[in-house]
């Protein structure tokens, strides 16, 4: 080791001393000790090891404000939580990886006010006994979707193996083939089932599944169960057949079998007038399924949940199955989804105060009028940037509707001295990030999937990037 690497080694800053900066009076007032210990510890170790393998060790690597700054970024990037809010600019409504639906402010509240206290999540104030945590939500759904009983678990993946398993554990279950669906995060129908204890039997082709594809699948003493499965995340067009839920009723009666139906979205109002046609729950309850589960944070817009509704008798055994309580709702979910359900009891307002169908349903002119509005925030202080509003398309988004495209506008943005990668990582990193997109070379903002409240973040981050 040459003299001067052991000099600067030698020079390295100590812990203790960093410690008594006051630019970290702040943090210390604010953070755990030991978390800005350890951060200032980590420092250190970075620019010794850049000291052992440089021979020409740059003088701005021993620049103490510099290396403050390094401190203080470190720390700050400790403190501040790996789940946080973001602004969804990207036009696709329920975005899986930002969060699919965003909860109404009712449901928030509702959450708040059972998470801050004690709370009868298993208790009857009537009698004082132990009660069940079904109980909240079950006559709600049941009569928002007119089935008999119904049931929550944490998500439809867990709904779906509890149902398979309370209902055809060791037996076969007879699906089309082209609905075996695999869903994001590798999960598939066949897998599932798998876990489950049930055997799968695939009839028909991927495009065509008649009747009698069914008929002759059916063995008296294997066959537990005819299920159906919404083709939610992508669609067959073409030289195509199905079974419909109802000819399955029909069939089920006929050989004394039970009918699931995997819906997966869980629409509860009519949007075909926005040319969303996806499959209704109540159509589907009258179509005759005997069990029916779909998601709480598709096209229902609550938080993440499994929902299984449909004949008493089996949503009774599967509160009883083992598996129950591994697949259970906690309270938090619990409360947001009540709250949900109280929404849909007044169906002339349920468009309007669940985000995910507010968004859905949003008209070009509004969406127009919102782009208006941001780009003249924007144009007085833009700078070199270039500012614009275009017609764009939307999405529904969570494995809904793939089909569907939604008519949108979107304030465009390009500069000309910053690529379009450097405005989207800018506005990503942003105090609260907003999450576009790129496509021919601008940087996109959807206006549908922007909050009123977000506008104001949105103009401020923007012109922090005129120059």
């Amino acid at each position: 080791m040459n003299i001067d690497k052991k000099e600067r080694l030698r020079s390295l800053y100590k812990v203790d001393e960093v410690l008594q900066d006051e630019c970290l009076v702040f943090f210390k007032e604010k953070l755990p000790y030991s978390m800005i210990a350890d951060s200032v510890r980590k420092e250190i170790d970075l620019l010794r090891e850049a000291i052992l393998k440089e021979d020409d060790c740059p003088p701005a690597l021993l620049d103490r404000p510099l290396f403050l700054d390094r401190v203080i970024s470190r720390i700050q990037a400790r403190s501040t939580p790996s789940l946080r809010p973001v602004i969804n600019a990207t036009g696709t409504v329920l975005h899986t990886n930002l969060g699919r639906s965003p909860l109404c402010k009712k449901a928030m509240e509702h959450v708040q006010e059972v998470s801050c206290s004690y709370s009868t999540l298993e208790y009857d104030l009537k009698s004082g006994r132990r009660g069940s945590r079904h109980d909240h939500v079950e006559s709600l759904i049941c009569q928002a979707t007119g089935a008999e009983a119904a049931m929550v678990v944490n998500n439809n993946a867990a709904a779906t193996m509890l149902v398979l398993s309370s209902m055809a554990d060791g037996r076969e279950v007879v699906v089309s083939r082209g609905e075996l669906v695999e869903i994001g995060g590798s999960f598939r129908i066949p897998d599932i089932m798998s876990l489950s204890g049930v055997s799968l039997k695939e009839v028909g082709t991927t495009n065509k599944t008649h009747l009698s594809d069914y008929i002759q699948a059916i063995d008296s003493e294997c066959t537990a169960a005819l299920m159906k499965i919404h083709t939610s995340n992508y669609r067959i067009i073409g030289f195509t057949e199905d079974v419909p839920l109802s000819e399955l009723r029909k069939l089920g009666d006929r050989y004394a079998l039970p009918v699931i139906y995997d819906m997966g979205n869980g629409l509860l109002t009519d949007l075909k007038d926005h040319k969303i046609f996806e499959p209704d729950v109540r159509e589907a309850m009258k179509a005759g399924a005997d069990i029916m589960l779909f998601s709480g944070d598709k096209l229902l817009g609550g938080p993440q949940a499994g929902i299984i509704i449909g004949k008493k008798k089996y949503i009774q055994a599967m509160k009883r199955h083992p598996l129950a309580r591994v697949v259970r709702i906690d309270k938090m979910t619990l409360a947001a989804l009540e709250a949900i359900f109280f929404e849909y009891q007044d169906p002339d307002k349920v468009l309007e105060n669940i985000p995910a169908l507010r968004m859905l349903t949003c008209t070009r002119e509004k969406l127009y009028k919102r782009a208006l509005r941001l780009k003249e925030n924007l144009m007085s202080d833009a700078g070199t940037l270039h500012v614009n509003v275009e017609p764009c398309e939307d999405f529904v988004g969570g494995g809904s509707a793939p089909d569907v495209r939604l008519e949108g506008w979107a304030v465009t943005l390009h500069s000309d001295i910053r690529t379009t990668k450097q405005i989207e990582y800018a506005l990503r990193k942003s105090q609260t990030p907003i999450i576009s997109h790129i496509s021919q070379d601008k940087v996109w903002l959807h206006m549908r999937t922007i909050f009123d409240q977000d506008m104001a973040a949105i103009a401020e981050s923007i012109i922090k990037l005129k120059g």
